[in-house]
């Protein structure tokens, strides 16, 4: 299967009156249609930057220093921003990590889905009306008729976070991107917006890249997983397979941060933190970008930066040392 929206060596910046933020650093991946992706890193990785940038989405001060982004074969850094605009809700959507970014506080919810239909399918308000009450009812809100004129103030976290997953999906988009969508959401409500992801897959077949900060998010959720550290993509494979048996030492440091709710002896692990902190964008060591933080580091690897290698079937990792996790 062809992927639906093809990343390769993607760079970016941040540039002002001091050295530029490199902030995504020759990124690579693939999504296809019906696909679960996951992006996972701590803050400051990278992660809405790139989520920006494929849908061009960047700030004045940022820029793409080189690489491709191709949705359905078209090269989106080149498209003019008129072009741009029919692409973005129509078939490459984003869901924003706090609701308020895409909500306006002074129209009624339904209407705001419904604006996305009409722009981008040009019905009448009647359709499409009728439209964003279904596309509610298919994310799960009840009562679709009170809900569609209700005001973002009227409605709880988990509702706000339902209605502009309506608006991602309303033209049906072949790839969305979800960042952080549950970070500010309770438990409940977290494992509720998780399962309206899972039936959103199986229902329209698109393509999702979820971004997170949580592995615990995308067991038994992604098909694949990549992991993201200063700017790079360090590792990237099944997910069952980077979550199980990871290669890299970060990756293997992100999950031994997970809370083990096992009881006390029964093979509970203790929560080991990453020591010290993640480099600075803006003067990246002339190696690998974890190396201080590694227990795994050799000589090479504070001079080099490790290319990419693939050590087994569907798996690639940035590391002089891959394996060497516990």
């Amino acid at each position: 299967m062809e992927p639906m929206l093809q990343v390769r060596n993607l760079s970016v910046q941040y540039e002002g009156s001091g050295s530029p933020v490199r902030a995504v650093r020759d990124v690579s991946f693939d999504i296809s249609r019906g696909e679960v992706v996951g992006l996972l890193g701590e803050s400051g990785a990278g992660k809405s930057t790139l989520a920006a940038t494929l849908l061009q989405l960047l700030p004045p001060t940022a820029r793409i220093v080189s690489g491709s982004v191709r949705l359905m074969k078209r090269e989106l850094t080149r498209l003019k921003e008129k072009e741009l605009e029919g692409i973005r809700g129509a078939e490459l959507s984003l869901i924003f990590q706090e609701p308020a970014i895409s909500l306006s506080p002074v129209m009624r919810v339904g209407t705001q889905i419904a604006n996305v239909v009409r722009a981008h399918r040009g019905w009448n308000r009647a359709r499409c009306r009728d439209h964003a009450e279904k596309l509610m009812a298919k994310v799960g809100l009840g009562d679709t008729k009170r809900m569609y004129e209700g005001y973002p103030h009227e409605l709880s976290s988990g509702e706000k976070q339902k209605i502009v997953v309506a608006q991602a999906i309303a033209c049906e988009p072949a790839i969305v991107i979800a960042d952080e969508p549950t970070a500010n959401l309770d438990s409940a409500t977290e494992a509720q917006v998780l399962q309206l992801f899972r039936d959103l897959k199986a229902r329209f077949s698109l393509g999702l890249l979820f971004i997170t900060h949580n592995p615990i998010l995308l067991a038994g959720f992604a098909d694949r997983v990549m992991v993201m550290y200063a700017g790079q993509i360090v590792e990237q494979g099944p997910a069952a397979d980077v979550l199980r048996q990871p290669l890299h030492p970060y990756t293997a440091g992100l999950l031994r941060c997970v809370p083990d709710d096992r009881p006390l002896g029964s093979g509970r692990k203790s929560i080991l933190p990453i020591l010290g902190d993640p480099p600075d964008l803006a003067a990246l060591p002339n190696g690998c970008a974890f190396e201080v933080r590694c227990r795994f580091r050799s000589p090479v690897c504070a001079s080099c930066i490790p290319d990419v290698t693939q050590p087994a079937r569907e798996r690639s990792v940035r590391c002089f040392n891959p394996g060497a996790t516990n």
